[in-house]
């Protein structure tokens, strides 16, 4: 339900919002408010402005501009990304995340300024660019998976992947200047679709998983809730000395057994013959030995 890296993503994207809101705007160095401090040192500027610090590129992603765009982006990062850090493991989910993070940083500090007018103390923050890379990744990977649009309309993944590339092309193309930073989320969806081509499936066509195709995204979500099956109960082996022996007489052991028997009678019978002939002291050391060892074969 929660793998390390989506738990700590989650944690820390919450607690930064926690202290940005509820903390440093109530704090003041000297007339400034701490909270804008906070946001011009890691908010992402765009090269141009006087504000811009490398650094940004990888701390903007951590900062949100509302509880609403809080909770869409870590809502999209669980449904989405839960499967991925499961399917390639948390390092390598971490790194495919924070690479469509950074993407979608350069694409918004240095490519939307060639394309439309941003003001140059406008910054941006949210983790949307790396949820774009992490929607895109989990749509090459399970495409015919279902997701329920407001929890009722199902579609299959690798549509709804195309439906928001063609939004967020339309919106740049159109320059339409709702205040969200579509730049930036084809950014993080480029860098997304590359790695997963090129590094994680080395540039190889065929990449889909071929198992569960047909299952919802939320299939893993409501497993948890179902009642599991009993597992099979614990039966000890049975007892050899319950096998069925009713056919042992046609056992080689059996003719064994009797073929040693046959000869310590035949080797008794002749000890003995000399035994009531001569008396004891006529046998040898080697037949009292063996008339001993004999006899105790056929008690």
């Amino acid at each position: 339900m929660f793998p390390p890296v989506i738990k700590y993503l989650l944690i820390s994207n919450i607690g930064v919002f926690i202290l940005q809101f509820f903390f440093l705007d109530t704090l003041k160095s000297g007339s400034v408010p701490v909270g804008d401090l906070f946001v011009k040192n890691f908010a992402l500027f765009t090269f141009e402005s006087p504000f811009f610090r490398p650094w940004q590129l990888f701390t903007y992603m951590y900062m949100h501009g509302g509880f609403s765009h809080l909770l869409f982006n870590m809502f999209a990062l669980w449904m989405f990304g839960m499967e991925l850090e499961n399917m390639w493991g948390s390092k390598t989910f971490f790194i495919f995340y924070t690479a469509c993070g950074v993407g979608a940083g350069i694409a918004n500090a240095f490519l939307a300024p060639l394309v439309s007018y941003i003001p140059l103390n406008v910054p941006t923050v949210g983790a949307s660019g790396s949820i774009y890379g992490v929607l895109i990744a989990f749509g090459m990977l399970f495409p015919n998976r279902y997701i329920y649009i407001y929890f009722m309309l199902p579609i299959k993944a690798k549509y709804l992947v195309i439906i928001y590339i063609l939004i967020e092309v339309f919106a740049v193309a159109s320059q339409s200047q709702s205040g969200i930073a579509h730049i930036a989320h084809l950014g993080g969806g480029v860098v997304g679709f590359l790695y997963v081509y090129f590094i994680l499936n080395k540039g190889k066509p065929k990449f889909f998983e071929k198992q569960g195709q047909d299952k919802s995204v939320f299939s893993n979500f409501k497993n948890v809730f179902e009642k599991k099956p009993e597992p099979p109960k614990y039966e000890p082996p049975k007892n050899v000395y319950d096998a069925n022996f009713e056919d042992l007489s046609k056992s080689k052991y059996e003719d064994d057994m009797r073929r040693d028997e046959k000869e310590a009678h035949e080797k008794i019978d002749a000890i003995l013959d000399k035994l009531g002939a001569n008396g004891y002291a006529s046998l040898t050391e080697e037949e009292k030995r063996i008339l001993f060892k004999e006899s105790k074969k056929l008690r």
